[in-house]
């Protein structure tokens, strides 16, 4: 199983946008994938399910992340990085089974022109770490604020050939 992580908790993020946009396009290429937004996780997290601890609230996610041997994760810029509640849900994670040895895309997106590269290379570090297997062709958005459609869909050329290439080499990895 796929499972797509949208990397903020942010209701109505630009996140989750572009997460819907490629599980839409892994669908039409007839590769099932399933989407985990971080928006969704439980507002107790950090009391609740870290250091050996598992509520019921998160057991069913741990559940997907478990099921799942690749994932994308869609990260947005916070600061300079990827924000915090990423990092978060990693930990809270069973360690090491949830991720080791599983394969990953990366997509970075910002408001601003980098679309988030140096967050994408800090998370690249932290996948190293949990034994991830990165896809070499990681993809930066930037001013993701005009990249959608009315529909919520990607319409920029570049932008669509470049996410389309990553989405082909994923399939593949």
């Amino acid at each position: 199983m796929t499972t797509i992580i949208s990397g903020t908790n942010r209701e109505g993020s630009n996140s989750l946008k572009l997460a819907k946009y490629y599980h839409s396009q892994l669908t039409n290429k007839g590769f099932d994938s399933e989407i985990i937004s971080l928006a969704d996780l439980p507002g107790d997290l950090i009391s609740s399910d870290l250091y050996g601890k598992r509520s019921e609230a998160f057991q069913g996610i741990q559940e997907k992340i478990s099921a799942s041997s690749k994932f994308i994760f869609v990260i947005p810029e916070y600061n300079g990085s990827f924000p915090g509640v990423l990092k978060t849900f990693i930990d809270a994670c069973s360690f090491p089974e949830s991720f080791f040895g599983k394969k990953a895309a990366l997509v970075g997106l910002s408001s601003g022109k980098y679309g988030n590269i140096r967050g994408i290379d800090h998370f690249t570090g932290i996948c190293h770490y949990i034994n991830m297997h990165v896809l070499p062709l990681r993809i930066h958005i930037p001013n993701i604020n005009k990249e959608f459609d009315e529909k919520g869909n990607l319409y920029l050329e570049d932008t669509i050939k470049f996410t389309d290439q990553q989405i082909e080499r994923f399939i593949e990895f």
